[in-house]
């Protein structure tokens, strides 16, 4: 680390910044009643959590309170640099632009996209702020890293600011085709703030192909290799190069552009870097004998029934809870599966419970939950255990192990990484996986029972498939899942993106 100040006065020093939604800690009270901070749990922390410490980095990402200033300060070998969000930046920035406008729009409009201009004008400024935060903290020739579809015009703001640092963005979530894309009224500087990074990554290999195809139409940039020629002067027109001609139905070119002459342009690649799990964590989890034993308990809770289903999701309409429902549904009423021998266990983690359409979706699937089960519960078992909660690491994995298949049934995911979870956690070899062909897991883990969601028959016949499974059918396929897990971890993921920014 060094401490200099740049001309425009900002005070300088890491050589690796991360730039966030959220900082990488949560506040907590202890029991004395004192204020502290503890690192957060997520897979993101964990991956970054040594590079920060080996390169004292910077995190730059808001605290979680709003109308609240927080000075800098340092925890666990990581300098932690909060944003300031008033409660209407956090109404507008956070719920209305990103999880309205952005959220439902990359999730290929399963709920509707809202178009409003002053969640727009907040949505800049806040990424402004963010960007002026990075600036602030980063070392001269620095590697700056932003996170997800909350920040996508600071790679660009921050180029402005300090055209000296190395500048990475990765999508968590997908990239809409372009024909969805276009609804966005202000794609031109989405994708403009997106191209100030010098490597963009995306969780599938089609995301980041939606990608260059809105910019080659919408823009008119030349790509080659995965590289987006940037023009270093851009009149900020959206139409294509004079003389291109492109299908906009099918966001794709008819013929490739011409390359620029050398010194007019820089590059900006765009390409594919799933993200996986702290793999090693969950796979020491699941040999511990306490949670060994909580798993027998929870198999016992529930009546020790022959076959225990288990989805895990947060409450969102992308993640097909619905869909799931519906099929489970059926199967008891046709009576191929039946409560006492079978059980489903849905955890449904709390989210976004301030938006209404979140609060619609709680509503219906309580109601489907408390119909089943008013059909088809007995004395002795529950057709459906229902629970509205989030739980720590080592409760879900007990739950992994107690349970015999896994419904990921999602309409649209970036990756879905329980998915990922629950095949570390089956180390003996159990277990099957049924998986949504519309998550980014989906290309990985190809020895799952691969199903589309919105087929209902599809998904009902999977189910019963995963019960009648013979064991050595269950045990190749999860061989091979478990393969691709504990070898792509989550800190493979992270150097494999580092190292190639590191190389442009």
């Amino acid at each position: 680390m060094t401490e200099t100040a740049d001309k425009g006065g900002y005070q300088t020093g890491y050589d690796f910044v991360v730039v966030a939604n959220r900082l990488a800690v949560n506040r907590i009270t202890h029991h004395d009643g004192s204020i502290g901070w503890q690192r957060s749990p997520g897979g993101l922390v964990t991956a970054l959590a040594p590079i920060m410490s080996s390169s004292e980095g910077a995190w730059v990402g808001w605290h979680g309170a709003a109308d609240e200033t927080l000075e800098p300060f340092d925890h666990a070998d990581m300098h932690l640099h909060p944003v300031a969000l008033s409660a209407q930046e956090v109404e507008d920035y956070y719920e209305g632009f990103s999880n309205g406008t952005l959220w439902p729009l990359y999730h290929d409009v399963i709920a509707r996209p809202l178009f409003h201009r002053h969640w727009w004008d907040a949505y800049q400024k806040v990424n402004r702020r963010f960007a002026e935060g990075a600036a602030k903290v980063a070392a001269q020739g620095a590697t700056v890293w932003v996170q997800d579809y909350q920040l996508q015009l600071v790679p660009q703001m921050l180029r402005e600011l300090r055209p000296d640092l190395r500048i990475g963005f990765f999508n968590h979530i997908p990239f809409p085709p372009p024909g969805l894309f276009a609804q966005l009224p202000w794609r031109h500087s989405v994708m403009k703030g997106l191209l100030g990074a010098d490597l963009i990554g995306f969780q599938r290999e089609s995301d980041a192909r939606n990608f260059q195809r809105a910019v080659r139409y919408r823009l008119g940039y030349y790509i080659r290799s995965d590289q987006v020629h940037v023009p270093l002067e851009d009149d900020g027109a959206e139409a294509p190069f004079e003389g291109f001609h492109a299908d906009p139905a099918r966001g794709t070119a008819s013929r490739q552009l011409s390359a620029p002459a050398e010194g007019t342009f820089r590059r900006s690649e765009a390409k594919a870097f799933p993200i996986s799990i702290d793999t090693e964590r969950i796979v020491e989890l699941s040999n511990d004998p306490k949670i060994i034993a909580r798993a027998a308990q929870i198999r016992a809770e529930l009546g020790n029934p022959e076959t225990i289903f288990l989805g895990v999701d947060r409450l969102d309409y992308t993640k097909g809870i619905r869909h799931r429902m519906k099929a489970y549904e059926e199967l008891l009423q046709e009576g191929r599966i039946r409560a006492g021998e079978h059980t489903m266990v849905q955890i449904a983690s709390p989210s976004r419970e301030g938006v209404e359409s979140y609060q619609r979706l709680r509503d219906e699937i309580e109601l489907a939950v408390g119909r089943i089960n008013g059909e088809f519960d007995t004395m002795g078992h529950t057709a459906i255990r229902y629970l509205h909660h989030s739980y720590p690491i080592e409760e879900m994995v007990a739950l992994y192990l107690a349970a015999d298949v896994m419904l990921v049934t999602a309409l649209r995911d970036g990756m879905n990484l329980v998915a990922k979870e629950y095949v570390a956690a089956r180390k003996d070899g159990t277990g099957v996986l049924v998986l949504s062909e519309f998550t980014g897991a989906a290309d990985q883990l190809r020895q799952a029972l691969l199903i589309n969601p919105h087929d209902i028959d599809e998904l009902k016949a999977a189910i019963v498939q995963a019960t009648t499974l013979d064991r050595e059918n269950v045990r190749k396929r999860m061989r091979s899942l478990r393969r691709q897990v504990v070898s792509h971890n989550v800190q493979r993921w992270a150097e494999d993106f580092l190292d190639r920014l590191g190389q442009l």
